[in-house]
């Protein structure tokens, strides 16, 4: 006998779990990170310096990730969490935006580098490219798992209620907020940045990845490899240039697609997909 497939409501996560998500989400970060700017020398004691491999790490920049499995397990159980992952396999995307993650994002990074006087690409270290590639996919681990919550939940649920513009925007500034306290944070890469220019390229950012995620259907795929090219050990140091790069960019993206930004039509609204394999 087939196992009987959940009722279509139990997919149906409600806009009332982006107040559980959120929760979740800033409790783990803001209390592991905390732990270590409250008193740092306690945490280093019992729990070893932290640094971008600290287990800590991990698990803070992980929250998004845990908070939407919990919102999902509360909401529809495992069938649930099987019907989200497979957004994971919407591969489909228009071949402009597929260049605009695997060329553009890149040349901004290098452009950003050359106005300041940096390299086209990022120095590698005396041990070759070897290393490069290992932290290239550990990043894959690391920025990426985020997007199950910032745009596994938050942008359909937000976009129930909003144009994708303002919830591009409404995302961003909560992702950037999500990161304050760890440029109060030694032995992390955020303690060298100015929070400003990371706030607005959060920002910006979010409102990049919105016409794409929404182009996409909805599609996890996409999104990750978006982040994953903004934390590419390749690209060479090119702040604050590319954020304002950026910025320009995004404005031009809004305007050519006005027409989907400013309008809910067409928006991804459910987290769980109603329709599963071609069958609702």
């Amino acid at each position: 006998m087939s196992a009987k497939r959940p009722a279509l409501s139990t997919r149906i996560i409600p806009s009332s779990a982006l107040v559980t998500f959120l929760a979740i989400t800033f409790l783990i970060t803001w209390a592991l990170i905390g732990i270590y700017i409250i008193a740092p020398g306690m945490a280093s004691a019992t729990f070893g310096e932290i640094s971008g491999s600290h287990p800590f790490f991990f698990l803070a920049t992980w929250s998004p990730a845990i908070a939407t499995f919990v919102v999902l397990l509360l909401y529809s159980g495992l069938s649930g969490i099987r019907a989200f992952l497979s957004r994971l396999l919407l591969w489909r995307c228009s071949t402009g935006w597929v260049a605009f993650i695997f060329l553009l994002l890149p040349l901004v990074f290098v452009a950003g580098s050359l106005i300041k006087g940096g390299p086209v690409l990022a120095p590698l270290p005396p041990e070759g490219v070897g290393p490069v590639v290992a932290v290239l996919f550990m990043m894959l681990m690391l920025g990426p798992i985020e997007e199950f919550g910032w745009r596994g939940v938050m942008q359909p649920l937000l976009q129930r209620h909003m144009a994708p513009i303002w919830a591009g925007l409404l995302i961003g500034a909560t992702w950037g907020f999500w990161h304050l306290p760890a440029f109060f944070l030694a032995g992390v890469v955020f303690a060298d940045w100015n929070f400003l220019p990371f706030f607005v390229g959060n920002v910006t950012l979010a409102v990049l990845v919105t016409p794409i995620f929404n182009s996409a259907r909805g599609s996890l795929l996409w999104p990750m490899l978006f982040h994953w090219q903004l934390i590419n050990p390749f690209w060479p140091d090119a702040q604050p240039w590319d954020t304002w790069i950026l910025v320009v960019v995004a404005v031009i993206v809004v305007w050519w697609n006005k027409d989907t930004m400013f309008t809910r039509e067409g928006a991804v609204t459910e987290v769980i997909p109603q329709a599963v394999g071609g069958r609702p």
